[in-house]
């Protein structure tokens, strides 16, 4: 692409984002977000992407919106590293898979399964989707110390939300529920839209990236008759990342040292 004054999708430019980037699909929960850190500001709104920068502990960073699945979520990582970020976490939802996984429980990502195709656009399937050793340590301390039930463990990326909750309608049905069976019975965690993509991309360009989840539901668990309610207050989730970030950062200045 030719060059451009600000980032084609993003509108931002070099300085108005942070290294340090929490990632979330909804743009409206941004806000949310910068609301946890000291003088943050919305430096740009353009489609799927709402961006604020702020400060935790003294350095810049930015929350940034992805939208829904890998393809818009790879467009935020590529520009908002081409103008200087390098870790990411994500913070969003996800349906649960295990059975020991809750609503308002908070999971975890260690690695991702790629099933989905923006992270084939970067690396053969052979290479794994795996979150950042360290941010997923520094996610699981935060998650303990917020007294939050959590989980770790491998969640499962997929293009269709419609081909999880009704793959029956599908003419590939089949195969998305021997897929799925396979999730089931390799203790896959929960399933979601964008880690896949968000880890491998991570890899191409040498940064660092983890991901955490609230849950909102879990099919597996209204199949067996288990009791559960749905929940949708990501306010813990969204604690959990920003905790996690300061985290980063303190390890980050302590190395520099």
């Amino acid at each position: 692409m030719q060059e451009l004054e600000k980032e084609f999708h993003i509108k931002c430019v070099k300085g108005d984002v942070g290294r340090y980037v929490i990632l979330v699909g909804d743009p409206g929960r941004c806000a949310a977000v910068a609301g946890l850190f000291d003088d943050a500001k919305q430096v740009a709104y353009n489609r799927e992407y709402n961006i604020y920068t702020g400060f935790l502990n003294g350095e810049k960073v930015s929350v940034c919106s992805t939208g829904i699945g890998g393809p818009s979520t790879a467009i935020a990582v590529e520009e908002l590293h081409h103008i200087g970020a390098d870790t990411f976490i994500r913070c969003g939802t996800c349906g649960g898979i295990d059975v020991d996984v809750q609503s308002g429980d908070i999971v975890i990502a260690t690695g991702a399964i790629r099933y989905e195709h923006t992270s084939m656009e970067y690396a053969p399937i052979e290479f794994p989707a795996v979150a950042d050793f360290d941010i997923v340590m520094m996610l699981k301390q935060a998650a303990d110390e917020a007294g939050c039930v959590s989980h770790t463990g491998v969640v499962q990326c997929k293009d269709s939300f419609y081909g999880q909750h009704s793959p029956e309608s599908m003419p590939v049905a089949d195969e998305l529920l021997s897929k799925w069976e396979a999730w089931k019975r390799l203790g896959v965690k929960a399933s979601e839209m964008e880690s896949s993509a968000l880890f491998v991309i991570a890899s191409a360009r040498g940064c660092r990236a983890g991901s955490c989840f609230h849950v909102i539901w879990n099919q597996e668990r209204e199949k067996a008759g288990l009791d559960q309610k749905m929940s949708e207050d990501t306010s813990a989730a969204i604690r959990i990342a920003v905790e996690a970030m300061k985290k980063v950062i303190n390890s980050d200045r302590s190395g520099q040292q």
